[in-house]
């Protein structure tokens, strides 16, 4: 009988405790949107549970709560989360549309997904430094990104690749040799990680020779000139 009336104490006060603890009702990640994510294949990364009873819990570092990273298991379809920064491919975002599925155990083990959509390249542009292009000169091949985020940032051979019908490319300059006679020349461009954005452009080539009587060949000159007047 005492056992009894033991056993039934110790679960009258267990199971209303117990009754009172709230479940998770549902995760949310976020990203630094300062992270250029535009650019860059990796973010600081947080994680908010929300819980039954409408309270919440958040991760250290980017939304700067006290949950840590270690009492979390974090995975994802694209690349990986260490101590929270995600690392991902940009091909394999491309093809899931910019958007990165996260798999997330919380310390009660139970597991959650939610996602993250990262800013989309909606297009690309060129922005020529110069109207024309001078014979053994290297001209700057300009390409700027336009994103979802209403952002443009300029893009590198990592995302560009080139082709052109005269001259040769060397990294992301266009040179033409200095006995060239064309009198323009098309540059084509794709973005790499999805060939539908593609660019095509026809650069003059400059005809007329730089005027020497403007280059200052000894300083003494340029004292000289001033003087005369």
């Amino acid at each position: 009988m005492l056992k009894y009336l033991l056993l039934c104490t110790i679960l009258s006060i267990t199971l209303p405790a117990n009754a009172r603890q709230p479940k998770v009702a549902r995760i949310a990640a976020f990203y630094d949107a300062d992270a250029v994510t535009e650019l860059y294949n990796t973010a600081p990364l947080g994680i908010r549970i929300i819980y039954t009873d409408s309270s919440t819990q958040q991760t250290t570092g980017l939304l700067e709560g006290n949950l840590r990273w270690n009492k979390l298991t974090v995975t994802s379809n694209n690349g990986q989360v260490q101590n929270g920064v995600l690392r991902f491919n940009r091909e394999q975002l491309v093809k899931d549309n910019y958007r990165i599925t996260l798999t997330v155990t919380t310390p009660d083990n139970a597991t959650h997904q939610t996602s993250l959509q990262l800013p989309a390249i909606t297009g690309i542009r060129f922005n020529h430094y110069a109207d024309s292009i001078k014979r053994d000169i290297r001209f700057y091949l300009n390409i700027e990104g336009k994103f979802s985020s209403g952002k443009v940032f300029p893009l590198d051979t990592n995302a560009i690749r080139f082709a052109t019908s005269a001259g040769k490319i060397i990294g992301q300059d266009l040179l033409l040799p200095k006995n060239d006679t064309l009198k323009s020349v098309t540059v084509e461009a794709w973005y790499k990680h999805n060939d539908r954005l593609y660019l095509r452009s026809v650069i003059p080539v400059k005809q007329a020779p730089d005027a020497d009587s403007l280059i200052i060949k000894n300083t003494d000159d340029l004292f000289k000139k001033k003087r005369r007047h």
